[in-house]
């Protein structure tokens, strides 16, 4: 199994501001702003009402309910009115997606979506960003892959229940794919029935990646098993040595800024089935 770290959700490039997390801890990851696409933030069901609600205050109206979301990864079934046969997906393509095949990611493979969260706190009839708060990227959701398929060749017959979905909004890219999601989680040494796909609906500190204290929110906190030693290749993006820090309990990695999917071999990694396992069993 490969696991992969996808960096999903607004942030300071895309949308402007981080996502939210509510004051009884639940996350909400916002999707970035897709001109392209064929859904509208009012379109998307958040809590009784709609999602655009949301993005146009936090983003002080940058961002407003008729603007268009890159709804991807689709994790949550409630979000819209689905055909029969929808299930979660994601979609990559271009030079995301080249690195993703370049390592053969695929079925039986873990993505962890993390982004950039911050607290809120409701004032005069909105939402505001808690005063005292700070960014930090956190794990929100994940998807073990059952299957790659090329948009291209998924425009008809069995997942015309994915139209509206963004990359098939695309074209001209023979890259562009979507990875559907299983309908149970396959892990060596799990065995509980749990979902291929969903997300994590509150914070916890044990999803956090971003260092306690960190003066930068790329400064992340990994347990100590992620520190590439002994030969071990480290996470993609990441080969840089000077970027990790051995601690007595846990491993130091300055993440790198750009770059959307960062890849670790799970064969020399072991420790990372289990962990990830532990992280959905207790969401």
């Amino acid at each position: 199994m490969k696991l992969i770290l996808s960096r999903k959700g607004f942030d300071s490039a895309a949308g402007g501001v981080p996502s939210p997390i509510l004051p009884d801890g639940r996350m909400v990851a916002l999707p970035i702003p897709d001109g392209n696409s064929i859904i509208r933030y009012r379109d998307i069901a958040h809590d009784g009402g709609s999602l655009g609600d949301l993005v146009g205050q936090l983003s002080r109206g940058r961002v407003t309910p008729d603007d268009r979301a890159h709804l991807d990864p689709d994790l949550i079934g409630a979000m819209l009115p689905r055909k029969p046969g929808w299930r979660p997906l994601f979609g990559q393509a271009g030079q995301a997606q080249g690195h993703l095949r370049n390592q053969e990611v695929g079925p039986g493979d873990l993505f962890l979506f993390f982004g950039l969260f911050r607290r809120v706190e409701p004032h005069n009839g909105a939402w505001r960003w808690t005063p005292d708060s700070r960014p930090c990227h956190v794990i929100w959701g994940w998807l073990q892959v059952a299957k790659v398929v090329p948009v291209d060749e998924a425009r008809s017959g069995d997942y015309e229940w994915a139209a509206y979905h963004p990359h098939f909004q695309r074209e001209g890219d023979p890259h562009n794919v979507v990875y559907l999601a299983s309908r149970r989680l396959r892990l060596d040494g799990l065995d509980e029935a749990l979902p291929g796909a969903g997300v994590f609906p509150h914070f916890s500190p044990g999803r956090r990646l971003t260092a306690p204290d960190a003066a930068n929110t790329s400064t992340w906190r990994l347990p100590a098993w992620c520190y590439p030693e002994d030969g071990r290749t480290p996470l993609t993006y990441h080969a840089n040595r000077q970027r990790w820090h051995r601690h007595a309990d846990h491993t130091e990695l300055t993440a790198a800024a750009r770059g959307q999917e960062f890849i670790l071999d799970g064969e020399e990694y072991p420790e990372a089935a289990p962990w990830a396992g532990d992280l959905i069993r207790h969401r």
